[in-house]
């Protein structure tokens, strides 16, 4: 069944962005992604949200790709779901025994009742619900706000799941295993986590983005879990046979308060010896993993170390670019794309084994990939990171940060540079 879209003009742009959010919020399932103005390549949509599902489809790792492929055979529009880090035991054969927390499957995919498209003038609707598109901009535009209400949640508690002198300790012991040629670069993860946490998600992803406006931030719901997402990464899309990849390696300090000062650090990062080998390393693993989906010879590396700065920190992006084969599907290329090489190391797989030696927790959708497929067939999807999980029914909330370790890593500035990528968490909880 197709999708028809409607296009309602509008006027203020940001309350309404926030009344189409809180509209969403209402229903069981629903994903909302937000660019939130940030001017960055290759932007399809402001806003782009799913909401409430008709069909879904929810799979284990195992063999989640073809049950998917099947679902997507039989529904030929819209879907918006996830992919979850733990798909890579069916990718690579892997196995995982740590605990999960969250529970958030390890596949996800719905095909919505009501599609949003919001751009700064105009609202666009598809609805295959009982409300017609007029009734649901009506809804929309009629809801309430409660803009003078501040927000505050309760302190809550977090434990670290290691200790600064495990983290230290464990960084050392990784070095040692890329010293032995194991591999190049591992992304090693720890988690931070509180039992009996009661929030607002709605509320706290709004204090989330407010902090910290990034281009792939994501409100994700699927009943009693939530995803409140403030993404910088692009993992991967498709307009299209073209396929582009933005992965991020490289981490430097803002100063907002002095310009002079955060230019030098956005020159220092440029500049860093470090930084740049992780970020041709996974370049490289880009490169190797889109010649599979890719016609020979058309992979190509658009830009290489581009500096790009957001509310949080200075990030070094590279852009890869490549034109699909014919008749390659969505599941084979996430089959040869996935997990993305900015969230393991190289080479993948074994880093992959590594990481489940010495991470405690199941990353679930953390490291995975929250997006959209559109009617035509193109796909847009970010990378899951500097995001808050929780589970409503447990009252579970955590959060994860990571850094990319190669044999020059300082253990010391390693950790610090996870309390970095976490300061906006930080700052909101």
């Amino acid at each position: 069944m197709n999708n028809e879209f409607v296009t309602y003009a509008i006027t203020g742009f940001a309350r309404l962005k926030q009344q189409a959010l809180s509209w969403a919020n209402q229903f069981n399932i629903c994903c909302f992604l937000d660019s939130n103005n940030y001017p960055h390549q290759y932007k399809s949509y402001e806003c782009i949200a799913g909401v409430g599902a008709l069909e879904l489809i929810e799979a284990s790792s195992g063999n989640a790709l073809q049950k998917l492929k099947e679902f997507q055979q039989q529904h030929k529009g819209w879907l918006f779901g996830h992919l979850g880090y733990e798909l890579k035991s069916e990718i690579e054969a892997l196995s995982s025994s740590h605990p999960d927390f969250i529970n958030f499957p390890d596949l996800f995919f719905f095909v919505p009742q009501v599609i949003l498209l919001l751009n700064e003038n105009e609202l666009v609707i598809s609805s295959r619900s009982t409300m017609s598109t007029r009734q649901i901009f009506d809804a929309i535009t009629s809801t309430e706000l409660n803009e003078n209400e501040i927000y505050a949640p309760t302190n809550i508690d977090f434990t670290e799941r290691f200790s600064k002198a495990e983290y230290v300790t464990t960084i050392e012991l990784l070095k040692e295993r890329i010293h032995r040629g194991d591999c190049y670069e591992i992304n090693f993860c720890q988690d931070f986590f509180a039992s009996s946490a009661k929030i607002d998600p709605l509320k706290v992803y709004k204090l989330l983005i407010e902090v910290s406006p990034v281009p792939f931030a994501a409100y994700y719901k699927i009943n009693d879990k939530y995803l409140l997402c403030a993404s910088p990464e692009r993992f991967m899309k498709k307009v299209g046979n073209t396929i582009i990849a933005q992965p991020i390696k490289g981490t430097g300090k803002r100063n907002l308060a002095d310009k002079k000062r955060d230019d030098e650090n956005k020159t220092k990062l440029f500049g860093s010896s470090k930084d740049r080998s992780e970020n041709i390393m996974v370049v490289d693993l880009v490169r190797n993993d889109l010649s599979k989906v890719c016609v020979e010879g058309t992979v190509v590396v658009e830009e290489l170390f581009g500096i790009y700065s957001f509310p949080q920190v200075h990030q070094m992006i590279s852009t890869i670019c490549g034109q699909l084969k014919d008749d390659i599907d969505f599941a084979e290329i996430i089959r040869n794309t996935f997990p993305m090489g900015s969230m393991t190391g190289a080479p993948k797989k074994k880093v992959m084994e590594i990481i489940e030696e010495n991470e405690k927790i199941s990353r679930g959708i953390f490291s995975g990939a929250v997006g959209y497929i559109s009617e035509a067939g193109d796909f847009d999807f970010n990378v899951v990171i500097r995001s808050i999980l929780y589970n409503s029914s447990s009252q579970y909330i955590s959060y994860l940060v990571g850094s990319g370790i190669t044999f020059y890593s300082n253990a010391e500035e390693e950790y610090e540079e996870c309390l970095l990528k976490a300061k906006a968490i930080k700052q909101v909880l």
